[in-house]
């Protein structure tokens, strides 16, 4: 054999060496995909959370995230030099055998100039605490990833600028913040991979029901059945040992109240759809819930030709008189070009409490609406469980499709979709529920299908059909 040969087979063993050991150039990229890691690294969004169960996939996407961070290779976000970042587990311990675990393999040998230890050898990461892992970008010069645990107390987050924070398990609070006041001057990210067993704590309110309406929040769900590489078998027989709650979050990722949500069956990413431009046929009615010091909410219905339902605008406001009300109920109507009857004024359900005189008052709420143009209807029906059968069987038809789906703008009755529970009697509790109250009223009005004067023909029909399934197919892409 030549000398030529002997060295390109020494090159060619070395690259297949190399191959060998590069973990994070197979990731996700064989025949089976884990779809949901990659909608989150393909997410723009600075503040990312992915709520799973144990063994759903979830650390791997955010070990991934960082390295690719570091590495300044990410392939589907602008890339830097010189980065920074922090990895935050719960404890020290944690650290070693799941986050620090799972970036040591994703990070090739010859990929960290230098690895600083807590405790242990440098030579031998994997089995001691790392403090830091300097790690040479391919910008050149090199990035750092350092570790940090949450039982070291706020203090130890304090005074570094940071390109991102990922979270491998819930933090408390006040690390949190302190993270994000660390990432503010680079325009850094905040990313959290996690299993909700704590119940409804801040990350739940911040991120899940996201109340500040903060547009950088993000979050998606994974379960073991979204992990391509478990058994199918195995899932099952795990989830039958399993009671609900524990089910809930151990497979599902999902938040657990000790009694449970009212409606399991919602969907953020099937019920909520972008915005179109609802036919003036398809308008039905407005449903409002009357509040003065709580909020007042009121949300405007259209139903299309087959009987789905669509939740296309809302207001939603506390603190205000039946002047301010009523004047941005018009407003929205002349936004979207709503019906009126023929002496002008537009239709409305109302609470039927809105209909009663108090000693206070010579008029009922209704009344005055009616006085300033708003025909509001107080015979609704008002039977919270029969009401709830409603909405769920709207959500979820025999079919298996919902006919409910709501405009992305209703922020607040998606937020109390998402918060709406049982409480420790036979009711639910009686929080953030003035969306949901109105909603109730209207699909107990039991909606028709819109008709227009003219029948459309089937063709028409069909073709409508096509469009609204293509808007929801675009939708759940997005």
């Amino acid at each position: 054999m030549s000398e030529l040969s002997v060295k390109l087979r020494a090159i060619e063993a070395e690259i297949a060496k190399r191959r060998a050991a590069d973990h994070l150039a197979r990731y996700n990229t064989g025949r089976k995909k884990h779809k949901k890691q990659l909608a989150f690294h393909k997410c723009r969004k600075r503040n990312r959370w992915v709520f799973g169960g144990n063994r759903s996939g979830k650390t791997e996407c955010g070990a991934v995230e960082a390295v690719w961070m570091a590495r300044g290779c990410h392939p589907y976000r602008k890339n830097r030099k010189n980065v920074f970042g922090w990895v935050v587990s719960p404890t020290m311990q944690v650290q070693r055998d799941v986050a620090q675990k799972k970036v040591l393999y994703y990070l090739r040998p010859d990929q960290i100039a230098d690895i600083v230890m807590v405790s242990g050898r440098k030579d031998n990461p994997a089995a001691g605490i790392v403090d830091q892992i300097v790690v040479r970008n391919v910008f050149g010069g090199t990035s750092v990833i350092g570790f940090k645990s949450c039982d070291q107390g706020r203090e130890r987050f304090q005074g570094s600028s940071l390109d991102f924070v990922w979270f491998d398990e819930e933090p408390p609070r006040d690390i949190y913040e302190e993270c994000l006041m660390r990432v503010i001057d680079r325009k850094g990210d905040i990313f959290g991979t996690m299993t909700p067993l704590k119940g409804l704590t801040f990350v739940y309110e911040e991120i899940y029901l996201n109340r500040g309406n903060n547009p950088e929040v993000w979050y998606e769900f994974m379960e073991w059945a979204d992990n391509p590489f478990l058994s199918k078998k195995e899932i099952a027989m795990l989830s039958a040992s399993m009671d609900e709650a524990t089910l809930q979050s151990r497979r599902y990722g999902r938040f657990a109240s000790r009694d449970g949500l009212v409606y399991p069956e919602f969907e953020e990413r099937v019920h909520v759809i972008e915005p179109f431009v609802v036919p003036p046929e398809w308008q039905a009615k407005i449903s409002i819930d009357p509040g003065l010091k709580n909020p007042l909410s009121a949300h405007w219905y259209a139903v299309d030709w087959d009987g789905n339902v669509y939740v296309i605008a809302e207001h939603y406001a506390a603190g205000k008189d039946v002047d301010y009300h009523v004047r941005a109920i018009l407003a929205m109507c002349e936004r979207l070009g709503w019906k009126h009857d023929a002496q002008g004024r537009v239709e409305a359900l109302i609470d039927s409490a809105a209909g009663q005189r108090t000693l206070a008052a010579s008029k009922s709420v209704a009344e005055l609406f009616a006085e300033r143009g708003i025909l509001a209807d107080t015979r609704v029906e008002k039977d919270v469980f029969s009401g709830i059968e409603r909405v769920k069987s709207y959500l979820n038809r025999e079919n298996g499709l919902p006919d409910l789906y709501i405009f992305s703008g209703c922020v607040n009755m998606i937020r109390e979709f998402k918060s709406y529970f049982w409480g420790s009697g036979e009711s639910p509790v009686k929080r953030d529920d003035h969306a949901m109250d109105e909603l109730r009223y209207f699909l107990m009005d039991r909606p028709k299908p819109a008709r227009s004067a003219e029948e459309p023909s089937p063709m028409a029909r069909d073709k409508a059909r096509r469009i609204r399934a293509l808007k929801r197919g675009v939708n759940r892409k997005n």
